[in-house]
């Protein structure tokens, strides 16, 4: 879901030494593994807010990634789809759609962003399709309940990245099929590497390869090696490469950003500050097309099917 260059945990570190909580305490039950509770903060917390408050913003911004996970999983009429990190729920709500005599099942840690998702279900009538909240890493799936299990641009942020897919894969029926979408490495995003030279000038240190972030299946030997470990055969890797879009115009994008991301820009005094703004500012301007602001994306598309 998230697009900012640092894991949540280091976001989190990073707010509360600075005197803010990095998100709001947790208010229920659900169960989290460990390693995943810095995300649960941030998406239950401003970050989740945010995305929770502009869920056509977000979901415009990958409307090509959207249109090719949506074609490689090839929903049928009778098939029951897991729609894994679903947000605010656009691939719950299409593969609802598209399953018109089965169903659609989205899971998240995030609240806010699930209320928009079944809100939004209600107002388009689709009674097929339900939400959970829940780490889909370790939340307790009916065996062989599903054909189908997407997701898009999450998967990435599992600690455990076998251990969330063989949860998945557990998910399917035998055979049922795998279709993801995530980043390639940040230096083949303009979209990264463009709002992280506007915002810092330099990128940070990368995070580990087996860290939680963006780009954790930029290795695609790494990411074949998980899911075949997790119980997938049939693993495929395509490089998709699409604009992504940061707003209809550059003061949309901007005023999303801004709140979005300023939290980079912390360790900055108010000129510093001011200055980084203007430089992002410019640069969505410099990308402004007629479709909106494009900045280059590289992704994989990966399929697979359960063993």
């Amino acid at each position: 879901m998230t697009t900012t260059e640092h894991s949540n945990e280091h976001r989190s570190e990073h707010a509360s030494e600075h005197g803010r909580p990095p998100a709001h305490p947790r208010a229920d039950r659900t169960e989290v593994a460990h390693g995943n509770h810095e995300q649960y903060a941030a998406w239950n917390g401003d970050e989740g807010d945010l995305w929770a408050a502009h869920p056509e913003f977000f979901d415009n911004s990958v409307r090509h990634l959207h249109r090719h996970l949506m074609e490689a999983a090839a929903i049928a009429p009778d098939d029951r789809v897991l729609d894994v990190g679903c947000g605010n729920g656009q691939c719950t709500h299409d593969a609802a759609r598209a399953a018109t005599r089965g169903s659609a099942l989205g899971i998240d840690l995030s609240l806010p962003m699930l209320r928009v998702a079944e809100s939004i279900a209600r107002r388009n009538g689709l009674g097929n399709a339900t939400f959970v909240h829940g780490d889909a890493q370790v939340y307790p799936f009916p065996p062989a309940a599903f054909d189908v299990a997407v997701s898009r641009t999450s998967a990435m942020f599992f600690a455990d990245q076998v251990a969330a897919f063989s949860n998945i894969a557990h998910a399917l029926r035998p055979a049922g099929r795998l279709a993801v979408v995530s980043w390639r490495g940040p230096s083949e995003n303009e979209w990264f590497s463009s709002l992280v030279r506007a915002l810092l000038g330099d990128p940070p240190p990368p995070p580990p390869p087996s860290a939680p972030s963006p780009f954790r299946h930029a290795d695609a030997s790494a990411t074949t090696e998980i899911l075949h470990a997790a119980g997938f055969d049939d693993v495929d890797l395509q490089a998709i490469d699409t604009p992504m879009y940061f707003g209809g115009d550059a003061d949309e994008g901007f005023l999303i950003l801004r709140d979005l991301l300023g939290w980079m820009l912390q360790d900055r005094d108010p000129a510093a500050r001011r200055q980084s703004l203007e430089q992002l500012r410019s640069l969505l301007v410099e990308h402004q097309t007629d479709d909106g602001v494009a900045l280059g994306c590289a992704a994989w598309l990966i399929t697979a099917r359960r063993a």
